[in-house]
């Protein structure tokens, strides 16, 4: 599938796989819409043509929605959205304040339907534009010590799937992004609060792959016209796991 796409949106644009995704954007002539919190690391990327920054809370819809108003005003309509904003703080769910579970569930899902929604329903009268919805393979495993992330994930790969579904007719493409860890600044958060077992073995084993190499799957995904792309055999193979033999799946969780 040949893209035509003009002008985009990310949110969680200044860091991990948005940051890297809005400067491929941007080198291919796209205008990006560059939506994070992080003001600093905002204006250091719209330094690089082709990116407008605006500094938003992704869970302020109406924020959202004025932001797409006024890049669209600017340069036309939005063909496509990527929904990379999210947090990782980590604690074992007994010790973690209901604020923190509500926040991270707040950024993390409401986020991505404040941003599907700011786009949504003209791209579907327009019939054209494409939605990529960074949710988790954590949305579908277990992760001891990140039960808040995990449930955001879980809402927002449920959502996706959705979405997806009650869509098929049209001619706005749909993608849910399952990426498993990816060396971002979400696992320095992940291991400044909890630091989980699972996670720090994946650090010091190096099981965890780069942000260029999930943006790389989510262009091949595009072309091919994926719906949901898990990328990696290791990750296909666990949510196989997961869906034939969960027992097994909590045993590896317990021994990792």
């Amino acid at each position: 599938m040949e893209s035509n796409i003009k002008v985009a949106m990310i949110t969680g644009a200044a860091s991990g796989m948005g940051r890297v995704y809005a400067l491929r954007m941007a080198a291919e002539g796209i205008i990006v819409a560059a939506v994070d919190q992080d003001k600093a690391a905002l204006e250091e990327l719209a330094l690089h043509t082709g990116i407008v920054s605006y500094c938003a809370d992704v869970r302020d819809s109406k924020t959202l929605a004025a932001i797409v108003d006024e890049h669209e005003s600017r340069y036309g309509v939005i063909q496509r959205l990527v929904t990379c904003a999210a947090i990782m703080p980590t604690a074992v769910l007994a010790e973690q304040s209901a604020a923190e579970v509500n926040q991270i569930m707040a950024v993390n899902y409401q986020g991505t339907v404040n941003a599907v929604t700011s786009v949504l329903r003209p791209m579907l009268n327009r019939n054209e534009g494409q939605v990529i919805i960074f949710g988790s393979s954590g949305g579908y495993l277990p992760v001891l010590e990140c039960g808040a992330y995990v449930a955001s994930k879980f809402a927002t790969n449920s959502y996706a799937e959705i979405l997806i579904e009650e869509n098929r007719s049209s001619d706005v493409q749909f993608m849910l992004v399952c990426p498993p860890l990816v060396d971002t600044p979400l696992l320095e958060q992940a291991r400044q609060s909890a630091n989980p077992k699972m996670i720090r073995q994946a650090i010091r084993h190096k099981r965890y792959v780069s942000a260029d190499y999930i943006i790389d799957q989510v262009e091949m995904g595009l072309s091919k016209e994926i719906k949901i792309l898990i990328p990696g055999f290791a990750t296909q193979l666990m949510l196989w796991l997961r869906r034939f033999s969960p027992r097994l799946v909590w045993w590896i969780v317990q021994r990792s």
